[in-house]
């Protein structure tokens, strides 16, 4: 990709307020930006189309689909909890009170992020950003004023929204996306989930939680096929085992919305009448109404911006972050390229480290979390790798708390015992995976099996699934 684009570059405009660097978008990849820029004394402005801070991850996405799922295991542990059984929930709760759980946290964060930026003096303005040359940006605010604002940076940090085939109509009261799904009102009896991917999986784990009948349609021919393959294979039988009803290899021909419900019309034939339908076949970036095309930057057909190893887009002094660039599309790792765009701003680095070996974490139930290589991906490099495996069932704590379903899997090279992947399954998952990382991170011997065997865990804990696996590996090598 072109580093360079002087035919679209110009002055900053004289008549616009100054500011070293311009942040548009303030999730995880703006306020990661955002905030190193300004520790290093730079005049930086956010811009911000809602009026609270914290993007789509706290308002409509992480933080309110999260807080759903802990209402929920809470609902599900209490009706199986023997020490409850004569005092069940008498009424299930509606869908919208279990949300309503959701909006203190969503407050408290939008609340704590906002001083960030007072603390940091980093000017906020709500408005829609729109580029009019490669240095401004025209800004209307919320009551119709506009402002032209000029930097010698810009940071794209816009975010992602659920992709909507326009042949589907969202219109309807029984069609949602992942955004307007947390608008629901009621638990429906049945619903189909369009799309297997990590969001239609999270979901259909936590309806199933409820009590509703889940068809869950997959394109592909397995669950999450980025997975390790017994990892997705063990999400796919406890799925299953929950009630999910999985249809791989299927794609959808049309919907056919109706008074009571919705029917989905399956290329291969089927037709899939529920209460309701969620639509979680990927997501779009939100690139588009910027501006951008002008600069010669050209968003891809799913709205992803391309970028360099710098996230550079083709205007060198324009990096994009986050959702907008597309993959991985994880909150944790929007806000570490924010950082990683910060410091090629600010000295020119390229500090991969910030952007390489990011855990993935499903919060299914149980939760799934993952780094590293898989053994398909080591298989077909020809690395000579051994398996160690824990099973969470003979673990002590998981025996006590009743979480017994799960494994901890350790992927190691068996001649110099190098740590190569970490895959988790059971609860806890994205916890448990960070103890791996902080290994695998270290370098030469430091990152090796024998950690895990000569370190003491404190006993009973989740933790000792290392020194298990470690010791199971070992024993398969020596």
């Amino acid at each position: 990709m072109g580093r360079t684009a002087s035919h679209y570059a110009s002055p900053m405009s004289s008549s616009a307020r100054q500011f070293d660097v311009i942040v548009i978008g303030s999730g995880p990849g703006g306020e990661g930006a955002a905030m190193r820029c300004a520790k290093a004394g730079r005049k930086v402005c956010v811009v911000e189309k809602y009026s609270l801070v914290g993007g789509g991850c706290t308002h409509w996405g992480t933080i309110p689909s999260k807080t759903l799922r802990h209402a929920i295991q809470e609902l599900v542990k209490h009706a199986q909890s023997p020490f409850f059984a004569n005092s069940q929930i008498r009424e299930q709760p509606r869908f919208k009170d279990l949300i309503k759980s959701a909006q203190s946290v969503i407050m408290r964060q939008a609340r704590m992020r906002s001083t960030f930026y007072e603390r940091n003096e980093v000017e906020l303005i709500e408005g829609e950003a729109r580029f009019v040359d490669a240095h401004t940006i025209d800004v209307l605010q919320a009551r119709g004023a506009r402002e032209l604002l000029s930097a010698k940076h810009f940071v794209v940090a816009t975010g992602s929204r659920p992709y909507r085939p326009p042949d589907v109509d969202f219109t309807h009261p029984r069609i949602f996306d992942s955004d307007t799904i947390l608008k629901l009102e009621d638990t429906p009896h049945a619903l189909t989930i369009y799309g297997a991917g990590v969001i239609g999986c999270e979901y259909a784990s936590m309806f199933r939680g409820l009590g509703t009948k889940v068809n869950l349609v997959n394109t592909r021919d397995k669950l999450l096929n980025f997975l390790d393959d017994e990892i997705s294979d063990a999400l796919s039988y406890h799925l299953r085992d929950q009630g999910v009803l999985i249809r791989h290899d299927e794609e959808s021909e049309r919907v056919e919305p109706l008074s009571d419900g919705v029917v989905l019309h399956l290329k291969s034939g089927k037709k899939l009448k529920t209460d309701a339908l969620l639509w979680a076949n990927g997501r779009a970036g939100n690139s588009s109404g910027f501006g951008l095309e002008g600069l010669g930057i050209i968003a891809n057909e799913r709205g992803s911006i391309p970028v360099n190893e710098a996230y550079q887009t083709t205007q060198p002094h324009i990096h994009a972050v986050g959702d907008v660039v597309g993959w991985p599309s994880l909150a944790s790792a929007a806000y570490d390229q924010g950082r990683f765009a910060a410091g090629h701003i600010l000295r020119g680095d390229l500090e991969h480290a910030l952007v390489k070996d990011v855990p993935t974490g499903i919060y299914t139930t149980p939760e799934v979390s993952s780094l590293g290589r898989t053994e398909r991906e080591l298989t077909a490099s020809g690395v000579p790798y051994e398996v160690g495996q824990a099973q969470f069932k003979s673990l002590a704590r998981a025996q006590i708390t009743g979480q017994t379903v799960g494994m901890l899997k350790i992927l190691f090279h068996r001649d110099t015992l190098e740590i190569l992947g970490i895959h988790c399954f059971g609860d806890q998952a994205a916890e448990i995976i960070h103890i791996g990382q902080a290994i695998m991170s270290q370098r030469g011997s430091a990152n090796t099996l024998k950690y895990f065997v000569n370190t003491t865990f404190n006993y009973p804990t989740m933790a000792e699934a290392y020194r298990v696996a470690a010791l199971n590996g070992l024993n398969r090598v020596f």
